[in-house]
């Protein structure tokens, strides 16, 4: 590319689905040839793990200092009835160039009225688009056309949405958070929950989220509050959203949220609306541990009649979860052995990285 010109606002534009080190990389070079950078993305239909809010907390991670929008119909919604103008829909990805060309040219000038003299893109496309862009703008805007043909940064966001556990590698950390499969583990007291689930992690080779529950009811010497469940959830979430940037394509989870409920509702008859609502968060697939161990009462325990109740209160729950679920029972080595074999065929086998279980 050189540094031969330079430019006062460049811009940048994509689907950014998801967002790779190819695009971090063009944005490298864009910045180094522009005072300022305008970074846009959207795309119709939306995909998968790559919605409007999680591609704009990716571009602030990732280009921290730069103007970065991920819009969508309601952003464009809300700014049009800001600015008094007729509102657009984002057009579709198989739309043809002059349809992209000219939302592009709406957005930029009549919506964002911004004045960019510089596109930079990775795509063969850029030329025609600067040309249609000078047109329709008024003015003229160059393409700065780098790498299209992919030698330096052999990677696409399609091949990545295909695969994504086995292009991990071309995601930075926090974009890599969005594609970590979560695993939790579920079971009524003295069920090997947190057994299995400290032994999946360990063959899996990733980390996993212990139970904070546990935790706190030990710290507080074996009493809880009832308003001490609400703070278990959020804590056992934040854990788990910490430890996403550690796990290894895989996060195993030690309970959920939902068992939180259950303990608010078997305590003290009632839970927490946003406890209700964080029951609810979403998994890639959960483990249920049967009732057939040996009950082991270590003074933390009720009996093993409450487990059998805890159990029967999991499976009415898990029907309505819209993730796999896997029951499973027996010892251990069978129990790690079962999950490793079924999360391979519920969770893309050598795409998840689990085949060497």
């Amino acid at each position: 590319m050189g540094a031969q010109q330079r430019f006062g606002l460049g811009f940048v534009v994509g689907k950014f689905a998801p967002l790779h080190r190819g695009h971090e990389w063009l944005v490298e070079q864009a910045a180094a040839r522009c005072d300022r950078l305008l970074i846009l993305s959207y795309t119709q239909p939306e995909f998968e793990r790559c919605d409007p809010a999680t591609r704009q907390r990716w571009m602030d991670a990732c280009f921290a200092g730069h103007e970065c929008i991920a819009l969508d119909d309601a952003w464009l919604t809300q700014r049009c009835a800001e600015r008094g103008i007729e509102v657009r829909s984002v057009p579709h990805n198989g739309s043809d160039d002059a349809t992209h060309h000219g939302f592009l040219a709406w957005l930029i000038g009549t919506v964002l009225q911004r004045r960019p003299d510089a596109m930079f893109c990775s795509e063969s496309y850029g030329q025609r688009c600067a040309t249609d862009l000078t047109r329709m703008l008024g003015y003229p805007v160059t393409a700065v056309e780098a790498d299209t043909q992919r030698l330096r940064n052999p990677i696409s966001a399609s091949r990545i949405r295909e695969m994504p556990q086995s292009y991990l590698n071309w995601l930075s950390p926090e974009v890599r958070k969005s594609f970590t499969l979560r695993v939790a583990v579920l079971g009524g007291e003295s069920s090997g929950k947190s057994t299995l689930a400290e032994a999946l992690a360990q063959v899996l080779g990733t980390c996993w989220v212990p139970e904070y529950g546990r935790e706190l009811w030990e710290w507080q010497n074996g009493v809880l509050l009832e308003s001490d469940l609400l703070h278990i959830a959020r804590e056992q979430l934040r854990r788990e959203a910490d430890a996403l940037s550690r796990a290894n394509g895989v996060l195993v989870c030690d309970t959920t949220p939902l068992t939180t409920r259950g303990y608010a509702l078997w305590m003290f008859g009632r839970a927490d609306p946003e406890l209700e609502q964080l029951a609810r968060h979403p998994y890639d697939a959960l483990i249920l541990c049967e009732p057939d161990f040996a009950f082991v009462q270590d003074g933390t325990r009720r009996n093993d009649g409450f487990r059998q109740r805890q159990h029967d209160w999991y499976l009415t729950q898990l029907r309505d979860m819209h993730c796999p679920v896997l029951r499973v029972d027996k010892d251990l080595p069978t129990r790690v052995r079962n999950s490793v074999q079924w999360l391979n065929r519920v969770l893309g086998g050598a795409s998840v990285g689990l085949e060497g279980g």
